[in-house]
């Protein structure tokens, strides 16, 4: 059975903030490094709904305290948008162990998804710690040529300062910005490979300090206007943006 972190860091903050997310309708989406898309789109499942289609299989990859659960929506999304359910995976990992390990696992899954589907490639979309995950599985661990896109929604890619809360775990303190793994993962090329890579990320995030630590050099870096750390989670405006790209 999975253990519970004593401080709950994410997992507590996850509850009230879902819910404030679910009954606003204020935040809207832009773009760092390329135009800003219309800032009146509703928040509606409706939103996300594009004829579009793609035969490359989706690994999502949650956060601290997270699971499969935080990509409910998200598949919808997909689903909404021509994938179907047997291409849309998710990779559940150990928040309190090693993001070496994590990231270890995540290679062994994306071959498990790649002989499933006799796909060469897979898409990556990843949020939180999830990014940190991602990043050292492409970039250390050379996955970045079996992915052909990487999407990171408030991905923790420079570090948090939030970690500082839980650094009683491994992976908190692989969190924290300037540990010895976030120095592997963002040295040099930070978006290695001929994979195409975007993030999404916002100055209302609260728990990736600074806002800005989800960027990554060479990607397209998308600047939501406002959005929670956990709102991302329940957005079909964002999700939808994150869909047509992996179909790009």
């Amino acid at each position: 059975m999975r253990r519970r972190s004593p401080r709950r860091l994410f997992g507590v903050l996850a509850a009230a903030t879902a819910a404030f997310t679910l009954l606003s309708s204020a935040s809207t989406a832009g773009a760092a490094d390329v135009a800003a898309p219309a800032a009146s789109a509703p928040r509606s499942a409706d939103a996300a709904v594009q004829p579009l289609s793609t035969s490359t299989p989706v690994v999502f990859v949650h956060g601290y305290t997270g699971d499969a659960s935080n990509w409910v929506t998200a598949m919808s999304v997909f689903r909404l948008n021509g994938w179907s359910s047997s291409d849309l995976f998710a990779y559940e990992y150990n928040s309190y162990g090693n993001n070496v390990t994590n990231a270890q696992g995540l290679a062994a899954f994306v071959a498990n998804v790649k002989a499933r589907t006799g796909a060469s490639k897979v898409a990556i979309v990843n949020h939180s710690m999830g990014g940190l995950v991602s990043q050292y599985y492409l970039k250390v661990l050379g996955g970045n040529t079996s992915v052909s896109h990487l999407a990171s929604i408030a991905g923790a890619n420079h570090g948090t300062t939030f970690a500082g809360a839980c650094l009683i775990y491994t992976t908190c303190q692989q969190m924290y910005p300037g540990s010895s793994f976030i120095s592997q993962i963002t040295s040099g090329d930070e978006t290695p490979g001929t994979t195409r890579y975007a993030t999404w990320y916002s100055a209302c995030d609260g728990i990736i300090l600074p806002y800005t630590s989800t960027r990554l050099t060479g990607a397209t870096n998308n600047n939501v206007l406002c959005q929670t750390h956990i709102g991302y989670l329940a957005d079909t405006v964002v999700l939808g943006q994150v869909a047509r790209f992996v179909a790009s």
